[in-house]
Formats: structure tokens, sequence, C-alpha cells
């Protein structure tokens, strides 16, 4: 299952799972589960979906070091994975890890635009941090002290005026309709 999830081939993993309904989707090699490896590269968002399905997904479950697979996407910056995890209101966006480091603190600081603006765009709860914790929360001065002038612009944007923000994020996006159905794109 790891191998297809790995490769994302969503027919494979459908496949497997009708083989064995009852396998244990959340088991973990340390580093991650199924989902986290599914959240760790664009190209296997496809197979998110499938995943988030199972009857015994724990949508939140952490690895090793504390991470979730929004965590993870977030982190790594792939859109297409925040944008599937964004769609599961069981998804706990805000979850730091055991070190205290958020998914919005790194999407900011490792500058990936597309995942804020689908966060922002989705409409769910952006947690933006403690002022001054540069190392772990801030997302706002962790963009900062890591060079990343588009996401402290774009933060910033969306810490004045969410509404317009949203709107003028969801219309570059193609994003129309409201939440929870905010992904009926054009």
């Amino acid at each position: 299952m790891l191998d297809a999830v790995k490769s994302g081939d969503a027919r494979k993993v459908a496949e497997l799972i009708r083989q064995d309904p009852g396998f244990n989707v959340n088991m973990s090699n340390g580093s991650g589960t199924l989902l986290h490896y599914a959240c760790d590269e664009d190209g296997r968002s496809a197979v998110i979906p499938l995943l988030l399905a199972h009857p015994d997904i724990d949508v939140n479950v952490r690895n090793q070091f504390g991470e979730t697979p929004f965590y993870w996407a977030c982190w790594n910056g792939h859109p297409s994975c925040v944008r599937e995890m964004l769609k599961d209101s069981r998804v706990r966006v805000n979850e730091p890890d055991n070190d205290g480091e958020t998914p919005l603190f790194w999407a900011a600081s490792n500058g990936h635009q597309d995942v804020i603006k689908w966060w922002i765009g989705s409409g769910r709860e952006m947690d933006f941090g403690t002022p001054g914790d540069l190392d772990k929360t801030d997302a706002i001065g962790g963009a900062k002290k890591y060079g990343q002038p588009e996401a402290v612009s774009l933060l910033k944007r969306f810490k004045s005026d969410a509404a317009k923000t949203r709107s003028e994020v969801r219309k570059e996006l193609g994003i129309t309709g409201q939440y929870p159905s905010f992904f009926s794109i054009d």
C-alpha cells in the first residue's frame, strides 16, 4: 500500500483498499502514516481523498516528531495536498509539532504562497502565532526572518482585511461558492 501511495497511484490504492478494507490505515513506520506520505509530494494528492474516506482514518495522526499530515503538506509547500486536506473539516489546521512549530509558520517562513492562498481561500481558521516567537509560531515574523516578503505582504493584508483578501484570493484561484463547498472551481 505504501508503494502505491508514494507513487500517487489512486487506482492502485483504491484496488488495495477494496481487497482489504480493514487494513490499518493509521499504521506508521515512525516517520509517518500513509496519509503523511500522501501529503509529502504534490503528485500524490489524488490518493488523499481515498485515505480520508476510510472510516478508521485519523486525519490528525502525529509522527514521532508530532507532525500531522497537514503539517507536512504546509512545510513542504504542496498546494494540491493542502487543498485536499482543507476540504476535510476534521483536519486541525493549527496543530503544532512536538517543538511547538505550526504549519502556518513553516508555510510562511518557507515562502509557500500557494499554500497560504489555498488556506485563506478555504475560509479555515488561521492562527498567526505569538508575535515575536520567530522560531515556532509567529507566521509573519518568521516570514520576515527567513526573507519571504511576499508571504509577509499576503499575511498582513489578510490580517488587516480578511474578507477582502479572501475574496481576492478566491477570485485569483478560481474558487466559487461558500465554505464548505469552497472548492468549486470554474
